[in-house]
């Protein structure tokens, strides 16, 4: 990794804010926000050529984070790069917030796009990388889907657009922790093999053994973008843990998509991520 900032406590920090909004608001998308925090770290503070200064910069990096429940993730990370205070997490799916459940571009400074309905945001996502493409401005576009959300067929729609239209300033990011709302992914409806698919879409694939490493993500991401002028969009693929970092979470399994925190399991989620 090569930042100016410390990852692994940035990471902490934000696995700690996104515990402490929804353990706020008493409620929230748990697993599938702490399940991504790695890759946002590493995107906002390492990969991304963005300035929270200047947040509708032109030629800016973009993300899209089409599974949209994970919006306490994603503020968190904007409140800790700068975007907004972090006092504002606290007013997180409130009356009057700036911080709704899910990412709405027009309510919160840094979110480049509105998303919650599963597979929409990908297809947005696609639509920016071609904008781009088209404005010539050099942006990487980047994109998070849910494996549950890959079910959606919205999806891979998107996917065979994007690689007939050459988009390979597109990044895509697969957070797949093998569970969804009501059961596992396999279950549901198994998106198996994955990577196999996305190459048979025309795309460039990288698995990522633990997506929940951030030596590992920072190095998929640094694989990705080299393959920028390959004619080809590319889809990440992150085997990661569904409320990672937090075990008690963690041992909900598919409860945790959507769970009560009360303040003592937030005092208790703080003090693991902190080793305590």
């Amino acid at each position: 990794m090569n930042s100016n900032y410390n990852l692994k406590e940035v990471c902490k920090d934000i696995r700690c804010d996104t515990m402490s909004c929804i353990g706020h608001l008493g409620v929230g998308h748990v697993g599938g926000s702490l399940s991504i925090v790695e890759l946002l770290t590493v995107l906002y503070f390492e990969a991304m050529n963005i300035d929270p200064k200047q947040p509708k910069m032109a030629g800016r990096d973009r993300l899209v984070c089409s599974k949209g429940h994970a919006g306490p993730a994603v503020y968190a990370a904007l409140a800790n790069r700068g975007y907004f205070d972090r006092s504002e997490l606290m007013t997180l799916n409130q009356s009057g917030t700036n911080l709704p459940s899910h990412c709405d571009m027009n309510r919160t400074v840094g979110i480049d796009m509105t998303t919650g309905s599963l597979g929409q945001g990908f297809s947005c996502a696609v639509g920016v990388a071609l904008g781009s493409k088209l404005d010539g401005d050099g942006s990487t576009v980047y994109t998070i889907i849910g494996d549950g959300e890959s079910q959606e067929g919205q999806i891979w729609e998107a996917a065979m657009f994007a690689a007939s239209k050459k988009l390979d300033n597109l990044i895509g990011f697969t957070d797949y922790n093998k569970l969804q709302i009501d059961d596992t992914v396999a279950n549901v409806n198994d998106i198996a093999p994955l990577g196999s698919k996305w190459s048979a879409f025309g795309w460039n694939v990288v698995e990522v053994e633990d997506g929940n490493d951030l030596d590992q993500v920072s190095n998929a991401v640094k694989q990705a973008k080299a393959y920028a002028g390959s004619g080809k969009p590319t889809m990440v693929i992150l085997n990661t843990l569904k409320g990672c970092g937090v075990s008690f979470v963690v041992d909900q399994g598919t409860a945790n998509h959507n769970m009560k925190i009360s303040e003592e399991d937030t005092k208790r989620a703080i003090a693991e991520i902190r080793g305590e």
